[in-house]
């Protein structure tokens, strides 16, 4: 092993990355899943192409006996379904034994909790746990954004070979224990040599972290003395027109004239390409480090962090002289928000808004400015080559007074010159070169290709007596840790040795629009020919929530056309084309709009349900869809989908219906669009499809005719922030949401959409008690 928080990735064509995270307190159980197939997966018992590994320095978090946290640098190796925790890097110290070690359970949860302060430097903190028992749990944490997310993908992966192990069979020895659970704070059991057959070694993270230990920051350590509206576009269709009026320095300011109003904001956004990772460019614009961002940042560069909430939101207080903007002579200064979101696809969103905050009030001497909202995208751009230097497609996002902006396209551009708008939409040109006069931005990477110095053993198993226990750690810590910490300085001198990088960058293709037509073809053999169809009356099915009269109504809910989304098509898997989706397969016949408690689970269990009731139980297939909003009070919006005949069973909504809770988790997919709303919102929640089983955690119900799924919004939060954005604005909002099975194989395309819903201006007060 290498450096904190590394993860070992094999792609498709034999080659490995190396992805970086750092790993605390963690909880695992159970066996994992067989969710989603990804070309650098392989069984985890070894076999002709070996164990991938993934491996690397994390953080150890935790609170021991007496109450104080710790932050321990620890190595950790994933092999196959097997994790291990060393106090020193095992790829250096052959002989060196792990001090933890366990297996991964299929109930075991990841969730990403932001940036967290640690000592005195910034970390991303992930947290496991086991849905099953809460109580194990545990938290590890990394120095970037991009080492978390590598280091999730390499626990998904050790899941997705332990469900494959499994689903396999073979001896008592190879199988999962479901009962034992290792105790990573107690005694260490005695550990044979068993790292066989690992010839791919991948490791996450550019070597162990000592700047916990300083004063300096974590994550900043360096330092320097055609635009396509298709690259922008996700899963729903929106009504952009974005026309270039200026190019400066590289930078390209675009105006929305689509949705241009008189005595309206006017949309407006600067573009430009950055020669770094997505990731790289993310970290720089969230330092409030004064030295960095002296060197591209005009407006910001005085800021201080007065206040941070669940690693996702922050609220940052700056200092500005206007000299260089106005004729202003007065010092001013602005409170500002910053909340954050990283998509699956990897696309950072960072949403900035006006703010107000206790620890800052108006002071003498300074003019109290209220910052213009706005909104940074940052996108990973694909590569022709893997030798090609990462870029990233960086956009800046504002809305401006229309006559202002009005005035400054007619008169002289000076004036414009002289604006605080105009100086953010040139922070993207500042960005771009600060970067560009840094090469060491430029080549970080998280994944690193390294070769193996364990010996190469015919049969590939780990031998070991004590190996089908789970990996675990529970939150409170033993005297282990506070002994191990004497011995963790000599843990910080570690040398990179000679690396071969591997750089692959994920990218979402550019969706290609086909003809309209009414029905995908894909949904043609979903449903059972051979039985008659049965009639479905709307009427008969009353929710809580009523069915709208247009989308002038409000709150109300229809059923619109699939046609405003991008599906993936037949050739997916070849050329990432993607189609627009036809009619929905499901009819959408009610919906219930609930308050509660608490979040309610098995809905379709009720008496009253509709599912319960007589037209309900006449109907071959019932899919209802329960989404779990976090506020206060709580709220239930539950969506109830109808077939009229049954699913058959060779379909992939059958083998969805009928298949295991990791199989749905990885398929399980929805795309959402804000039809009509503040455009914060819109940038907010996005436009891509989202694996919901991957982003919160999801709970599957199949009995009789329906299928249930449980959506817990509120176990990420990420998307309590995301939703907690909405719900301010929800009775302003038309959202439509789509609902399909993700094909991840080419008999699964072309992808169809199982249902749609459009929601009109929802007023939260109009939700129906759920005990009523």
């Amino acid at each position: 092993m290498t450096s904190p928080g590394s993860k070992k990735l094999v792609t498709s064509d034999g080659s490995e990355k190396k992805v970086s995270g750092n790993l605390g307190k963690v909880s695992f159980s159970g066996d994992l899943n067989d969710s989603g197939s990804s070309s650098h997966s392989s069984s985890g018992g070894g076999g002709e192409g070996g164990t991938f590994e993934y491996f690397g320095p994390v953080y150890h978090l935790g609170v021991n006996k007496i109450g104080h946290e710790y932050c321990n640098l620890r190595f950790l190796f994933i092999r196959g379904k097997y994790v291990e925790m060393y106090k020193r890097d095992p790829h250096e110290n052959p002989d060196i034994k792990p001090i933890r070690r366990g297996v991964i359970g299929p109930t075991m949860m990841i969730e990403e909790l932001g940036r967290r302060k640690v000592n005195r430097g910034d970390v991303y903190v992930i947290r496991f746990y086991n849905r099953l028992d809460e109580s194990r749990k545990g938290e590890i944490a990394c120095a970037t954004a991009g080492e978390a997310v590598k280091w999730v993908e390499a626990f998904e992966e050790a899941k997705q070979q332990a469900e494959y192990a499994l689903s396999r069979g073979g001896s008592t020895r190879t199988k999962l224990s479901m009962e034992a659970n290792i105790d990573l704070e107690g005694h260490r059991p005695r550990v044979r040599r068993y790292a066989y057959g690992l010839k791919k070694l991948i490791r996450i993270g550019q070597g162990p972290e000592t700047l916990l230990r300083q004063s300096s920051t974590l994550v900043n350590d360096v330092r320097g003395d055609g635009f396509y509206e298709g690259g922008d576009n996700g899963d729903a269709i929106e009504a952009h027109e974005w026309k270039c009026v200026r190019t400066i320095n590289g930078v390209r300011i675009f105006e929305d004239v689509a949705n241009f109003k008189a005595g309206r904001g006017v949309l407006v956004k600067a573009v430009a390409v950055v020669e770094a990772s997505a990731d790289t460019v993310f970290e720089v614009l969230l330092s409030i480090d004064k030295h960095q961002r002296y060197e591209w940042d005009a407006v910001t560069g005085d800021s201080e962090k007065i206040d941070s909430y669940e690693g996702h939101y922050d609220v940052i207080y700056c200092v500005y002289d206007p000299k260089y903007l106005s004729r202003w002579q007065s010092k001013r200064d602005f409170v500002f928000s910053r909340q954050w979101v990283r998509g699956q696809d990897g696309t950072y969103t960072i949403l900035q808004f006006p703010a107000v905050h206790k620890k800052r009030p108006p002071k003498s001497g300074y003019r109290r400015t209220e910052i213009t909202p706005s909104t940074w995208e940052i996108r990973s751009l694909k590569k022709r080559s893997d030798a090609e230097t990462p870029s990233c497609l960086v956009t800046h996002m504002l809305e401006i007074h229309s006559k202002r902006w009005c005035k400054w396209k007619r008169t002289s551009y000076s004036k414009f010159e002289k604006t605080i708008p105009y100086a953010l939409l040139l922070q993207v040109a500042g960005l771009k070169e600060y970067i560009g006069a840094n090469p060491a931005f430029k080549y970080e990477t998280f994944a690193t290709v390294v070769q193996s110095k364990f010996p190469d053993v015919p049969n590939g198993e780990y031998v070991d007596e004590e190996m089908e226990e789970q990996f675990y750690d529970a939150t409170d810590s033993s005297s282990d840790e506070e002994d191990e910490e004497e011995s963790d300085e000599d843990d910080e001198d570690q040398d990179n040795k000679e690396i071969k990088v591997k750089l692959k960058n994920v990218s979402w293709a550019i969706a290609s629009l086909s003809l309209k037509r009414p029905k995908a073809p894909g949904a043609s053999n979903v449903l059972d020919a051979s039985v008659d169809p049965v009639s479905i009356d709307p009427s008969q099915f009353q929710g809580s929530l009523r069915k709208g009269n247009g989308d002038k109504d409000s709150n109300c809910w229809n059923s619109p056309s699939g046609m405003g989304f991008m599906i993936r098509g037949k050739t997916y898997l070849k050329d990432n084309a993607k189609v627009m989706g036809g009619e929905p397969l499901l009819t959408l016949v009610s919906v219930d709009w609930f308050k509660v408690d608490k979040a309610v689970d098995n809905i379709a269990l009720h008496p009253k349900c509709l599912v319960q009731s007589e037209p309900g139980k006449k109907l071959p297939f019932i899919l209802v869809i329960n989404l779990q909003v976090p506020a206060k009070p709580n709220y239930c919006l539950v969506l109830y989908y109808a077939a009229d005949r049954p699913v058959s069973k060779s379909s992939s909504l059958g083998k969805f219906v009928d298949g295991s809770d990791s199989y749905r988790d990885a398929r399980f997919k929805l795309i959402p669009s804000i039809v009509q709303g503040y455009w914060m919102v819109k940038r907010a929640v996005g436009t891509k499809a989202c694996l919901l089983g991957k982003a919160v955690t999801c709970k599957y119900l199949r009995q009789d005719n329906f299928l249930e799924i449980d959506v817990d919004i509120g176990s990420s939060a990420v998307a309590r922030s995301v939703i907690g954005l909405v719900l301010g604005y929800v009775t302003s909002l038309i959202v439509d949401l789509a609902i399909l099975i993700e094909g991840k194989e080419e008999t699964d395309l072309p992808e169809y959409i199982l249902g749609t819903v459009r929601l009109n201006r929802i007023e939260l007060d109009s939700a129906v008690s759920f005990e009523e």
